[in-house]
C-alpha cells in the first residue's frame, strides 16, 4: 500500500493499481489515508486529482475488505469518464467495472450489479433501483459521492447516503468537491446529509499542492452596449414597469423600477399567495402579471448579456406558446403588447451581433494565433447563444458545441455518445474551440486549455470555481470574463467575486478548524458513523451503529391506542395480535404497541408506479424495516398493496382541480381501478379540503359520495406524504399478513365502451358528475340532445336544478373568450 512518506513523482504501487500508471503525489496519498480512516469530505481544487484520491481509497478497500465499490456522479458523461479512468488505472477486469445510467435497462442493471466489483452511476438511477429493490448495498465497502456539494434539499445523494449507512455491512463514504459550499453552514449541511464526520482540505497554498498548480489570471473585459440593443432592452423594461404598476395597485409592492432582485419578486409572490389563499381574485390576477414580469426579465437578460439573436428566438418561442391550445393569458398579453412587438421588430431588423461576439473573436485570435495556443473553451449560460457562437466562430476557427442531452425548443441535445466523441476529438486536437453550456463545468476531464472565456459572469462561486478549473493545471492559464456595462452582468460579477473570496476564506478556515468542525458534526449525531472504515464496522447494535430507520410502527399516532386509554381493540385493526402470536408473545406483553413489523422474514411488498417517485412516499417506504418496495409502470393506480387493493393517490389540489373545470381524469382512473381490483382505495392527501379553495362543500361532498357510491371506492384522508406512507404500510400489512394475500399487478387500461365515452363527455361539464351524466343521457338519449337541450328541458331531469342547468347552458352556448 502506498504511504504518505513516498516521494512525489514516483509511480504509485498497490496490488490493484496498474504499474507505473499513477504518479505518486504526496497530497493525494495523504488525503487517501485520511479518507480511508472514516467517512470524509475531501476538498481539493479542480484539476488536482480528487478522482485519484477516491480511486486509491477504493483500491485499498477492495483489497483489504473485499465487497464492491459504488461511485456516484451527477452527469452521464462524468460517470463514463470515471469508468474509463478506473479501467485504465486498476487491475480489476474491465467487465467488473460497470456503468449504470438511464440508458441501461433496469433488469440489466440488476444482473450487472450482482457480478460487478465497481459500479459507476448517476444518483437518480441508483435511487430508482433502491426504491425498486433491484440492488442491495450490503456488500458495498466504499461509496463515493462526486461533486458532493449537490447533497442539499431533495437531491438523490441524500436518500442514497441514508440507505447506504443503514444497509451496508461495512460502510465507508467519501465525498469529493472543489467547492463544497459558500459558507460553513452550507458545508455542514452537505456533511450531515452524507453522514460525513471528517473533513480533509488541501488548498493551492499547501506546499505539496503548490508545485502542481500554476497561476490563473482573471481578466475582466467591460463592453458597452450599442444603441439598438439598449433600445430593445428599454422597450421591454417599460412593460416591466407597467406590470409593476398594476401590482402596486393591488398593494403587493411599492416599486415600479424594473431593476428588481429575485428576493423582491419572491416577496411579491408571497403577498399574492396570501390573497389567493383568501380566494381573492386580485391574487390570481397579480400572479398572471408576475408571470409576465419573470418572462420579461429573462428577455432582458438575453438581450443585455447574450445576444439579440437569443432574445429573438426567445420571443418566437413565446409567440408559439401563445398560439397553442391552453396558452396562458400572460403569454397572450405579452405577445400582443405594443412595446414588445416593437422590441421584436427591432430585434429582427438588427443585422449585427452583440459586441461580445466580436470581442470573443478577437480574444480567440490573440490566443490561438498570436500566442500559438492550441485550445480554448467558451462557456455560456444559454444554448441559443452557444449555437449562435458556434456558427459565428466557425467562420474563423475550428469550433464545436458541447451541450446537454435534453432537447429544447428549436435545439436538439447531444447524446452521451456524441458528448464523449466531442471531448475525445477536442483532446486529440481535431478542433480548437469548444463552446459549452454548464454541462462541462463539473468534473469532466476537459483537456488543459490556454484560455477559458466566460461569455458572461456566473452568479455563484461554486460554478465560477468549476469553470476556472479547466485551465492552469499544467501551465499558467488565463481566464477572461466578458461583462456588459450597466447590465445584470455587473450584479453577477460582484456576487460571484464576493462569494469566491468568502469560499476561499471558508476553506482556509475549514482547514485550520477541521477539528472543531468535526466536533460539530459529531454533536449532530454523525459520530455514529465515524468508526466505520479501515478497521471494519462496529458490532451491530453497538454504540457506533447507525440508528435503524424509523418505521410507521415506531411513530406515535397521536391517539394513544392502549387498553388503559379506553381504546381496547384498536390493536386488532393495527395487526398487533397477528404479529405478536407469530413471535410467540401475547398482545398484552407488547406494552401497548399499536403496530409491529412483520415477524416472518418475507416482510410486506408494495408496488409503486414509477411516476410516484416525484413524491417522497416510495423512498420513505423503502427505508422501513419489513417493507419491500418495487417499481413498475402501472397501467392502473399509483400503488398496489395486494391482489385486490389498488390505491389512487390525489393531493387536495389535484382533487379540487377535478371540481373546478380542471383535469377530470380522476373518475376515469378510479373507474379503471374498479374494473381490475376488488377493493380500490382513493387517498386524498393534504390539509383543509373544505377551505383550500372557494369550492362549495356540497360539491366536495358530492364528489366524495360519487367515488364511494358510484365507483365503490374507499376514500381515505391523510395530512401529508408521511401519513400516506404510514397508511399504505398498514393496509399492505393487513392484506398480506392478516389476509394472507399476495401482491398482484394486473389489468391494462381498457378502451372505454361507447356508453362510457358518452358519460365521460357529459360529466366533464363542471357541476355534472357521472351519476347526473347517466340521468341526462337516459332522459335525452344522446350527447347531442343533452347539449342542445334548453334550460326548461334540463330541469325536467331528476337531479338537475337551476344552478346545474344554467352551468350546462353557459358551457354549451356561451361565447368562447380565451
Amino acid at each position: 500500500m502506498a504511504t504518505t512518506d513516498a516521494e512525489g513523482g514516483d509511480p504509485l504501487a498497490h496490488p490493484l493499481l496498474v504499474d507505473g500508471f499513477l504518479e505518486n503525489r504526496r497530497y493525494q496519498v495523504e488525503l487517501a489515508d485520511i479518507a480511508e480512516g472514516g467517512h470524509t469530505l475531501v476538498c481539493l481544487p479542480t484539476g488536482l486529482g480528487k478522482t485519484t484520491v477516491s480511486l486509491l481509497v477504493t483500491a485499498r478497500r477492495l483489497h483489504d475488505a473485499g465487497g464492491k465499490s459504488l461511485m456516484l456522479a451527477p452527469t452521464k458523461p462524468l460517470v463514463q469518464q470515471h469508468a474509463e479512468f478506473y479501467r485504465e488505472a486498476l487491475t480489476v477486469p474491465d467487465d467488473e467495472i460497470v456503468v449504470f445510467t438511464g440508458e441501461v435497462r433496469p433488469d440489466d442493471r440488476a444482473d450487472l450489479w450482482s457480478d460487478a466489483r465497481i459500479v459507476m452511476a448517476t444518483p437518480q438511477v441508483v435511487e430508482n433501483d433502491l426504491v425498486g429493490n433491484r440492488i442491495d448495498l450490503s456488500a458495498v465497502t466504499h461509496c463515493t459521492f462526486d461533486e458532493c456539494h449537490r447533497a442539499t434539499g431533495d437531491y438523490a445523494y441524500n436518500y442514497i447516503a441514508d440507505r447506504y449507512h443503514a444497509d451496508a455491512d461495512n460502510p465507508l463514504v467519501t465525498g469529493m468537491s472543489a467547492s463544497p459550499g459558500d459558507d460553513e453552514e452550507a458545508i455542514l449541511e452537505v456533511c450531515e446529509n452524507l453522514g460525513l464526520g471528517d473533513v480533509a482540505v488541501m488548498t493551492e497554498d499547501d506546499a505539496d499542492v503548490a508545485e502542481y498548480t500554476h497561476d490563473t489570471s482573471v481578466d475582466w473585459k467591460r463592453i458597452d452596449l450599442p444603441e439598438e440593443v439598449v433600445e430593445i432592452r428599454d422597450a421591454i423594461n417599460e412593460v416591466v414597469s407597467d406590470r409593476l404598476g398594476k401590482l402596486k395597485e393591488l398593494g403587493v409592492t411599492n416599486k415600479t423600477s424594473p431593476d428588481l432582485s429575485e428576493r423582491e419578486i419572491q416577496g411579491m409572490q408571497a403577498e399574492l399567495r396570501k390573497l389567493m389563499n383568501n380566494d381573492q381574485s386580485e391574487g390570481y390576477k397579480g400572479m398572471s402579471f408576475l408571470a409576465e414580469i419573470r418572462k420579461l426579465r429573462t428577455a432582458v437578460t438575453y438581450v443585455e448579456t447574450q445576444s439579440v439573436e437569443s432574445v429573438r428566438r426567445y420571443f418566437e418561442r413565446l409567440k408559439e406558446a401563445a398560439r397553442s391550445s391552453g396558452a396562458s393569458k400572460a403569454d397572450q398579453r405579452l405577445v400582443s403588447e405594443p412595446k414588445i412587438r416593437q422590441a421584436i421588430r427591432t430585434a429582427r431588423e438588427y443585422d449585427d451581433l452583440h459586441p461580445k461576439f466580436r470581442r470573443t473573436r478577437m480574444l480567440l485570435a490573440e490566443t490561438l494565433g498570436i500566442e500559438n495556443g492550441e485550445r480554448v473553451i467558451v462557456f455560456t449560460e444559454s444554448r441559443d447563444t452557444a449555437e449562435t457562437l458556434v456558427d459565428f466562430l466557425s467562420n474563423h476557427f475550428s469550433t464545436r458545441k458541447f451541450v446537454g442531452q435534453s432537447d429544447t425548443d428549436g435545439s436538439e441535445g447531444m447524446t452521451q455518445t456524441e458528448q464523449q466523441d466531442t471531448l475525445d476529438r477536442f483532446r486529440a486536437g481535431e478542433f480548437e474551440v469548444l463552446v459549452s453550456t454548464s454541462v462541462a463545468e463539473e468534473g469532466l476531464d476537459v483537456p488543459e486549455v490556454d484560455l477559458v472565456l466566460f461569455y458572461e459572469p456566473v452568479p455563484t462561486a461554486i460554478r465560477a470555481i468549476q469553470r476556472k478549473g479547466r485551465t492552469g493545471r499544467q501551465a499558467e492559464g488565463r481566464v477572461v470574463v466578458l461583462l456588459a456595462e450597466d447590465t445584470r452582468d455587473e450584479a453577477y460579477f460582484w456576487k460571484a467575486r464576493n462569494d469566491q473570496k468568502r469560499m476561499k476564506q471558508e476553506l482556509q478556515n475549514l482547514k485550520s478548524v477541521a477539528g472543531d468542525l468535526e466536533a460539530q458534526l459529531n454533536q449532530t449525531g454523525l459520530g455514529d458513523y465515524e468508526d466505520a472504515g479501515g478497521e471494519g464496522s462496529p458490532e451491530e447494535g453497538g454504540d457506533g451503529s447507525p440508528a435503524p430507520a424509523e418505521t410507521g410502527a415506531d411513530r406515535d399516532n397521536g391517539d394513544g391506542g392502549t387498553e388503559a386509554d379506553g381504546q381496547a381493540g384498536l390493536d386488532a385493526f393495527a395487526g398487533t395480535d397477528v404479529a405478536a402470536e407469530e413471535d410467540g408473545h401475547s398482545a398484552d406483553e407488547l406494552d401497548g404497541t399499536v403496530a409491529t413489523a412483520r415477524a416472518d422474514d418475507d416482510g410486506i411488498e408494495i408496488v409503486a408506479d414509477q411516476r410516484e417517485l416525484d413524491s417522497t412516499i416510495a423512498r420513505d417506504l423503502s427505508t422501513r424495516e419489513g417493507v419491500e418496495t418495487r417499481l413498475e409502470t402501472l397501467a392502473v393506480g399509483d400503488y398496489v398493496l395486494s391482489d385486490r387493493v389498488v390505491v389512487e393517490r390525489k393531493t387536495v389540489a389535484d382533487f379540487l382541480d377535478t371540481l373546478t373545470g380542471g383535469d377530470r381524469s380522476m373518475f376515469e382512473q378510479v373507474g379503471d381501478a374498479t374494473r381490475h381490483y376488488a377493493r380500490p382505495v382513493v387517498v386524498i392527501e393534504g390539509e383543509d379540503l373544505y377551505g383550500a379553495r372557494n369550492v362549495h362543500h356540497k360539491a366536495i361532498n358530492g364528489a366524495l359520495a360519487s367515488l364511494a357510491v358510484d365507483f365503490g371506492a374507499s376514500v381515505l384522508r391523510t395530512a401529508d406524504e408521511g401519513e400516506t406512507a404510514d397508511l399504505l404500510e398498514m393496509v399492505a400489512q393487513r392484506e398480506q399478513d392478516a389476509g394472507d394475500r399476495e401482491v398482484s399487478v394486473h389489468g391494462e387500461k381498457q378502451s372505454k365502451t361507447l356508453a362510457e365515452q358518452q358519460e365521460y363527455v357529459v360529466s366533464s361539464v363542471a357541476e355534472v358528475g357521472p351519476v347526473t351524466a347517466r340521468s341526462l343521457l337516459d332522459h335525452f338519449g344522446t350527447v347531442e340532445a343533452v347539449m342542445t337541450a334548453n334550460h326548461e328541458d334540463l330541469l325536467e331531469v331528476e337531479g338537475i336544478g337551476d344552478v346545474t342547468a344554467e352551468r350546462i347552458r353557459d358551457v354549451v352556448g356561451g361565447d368562447y373568450e380565451p
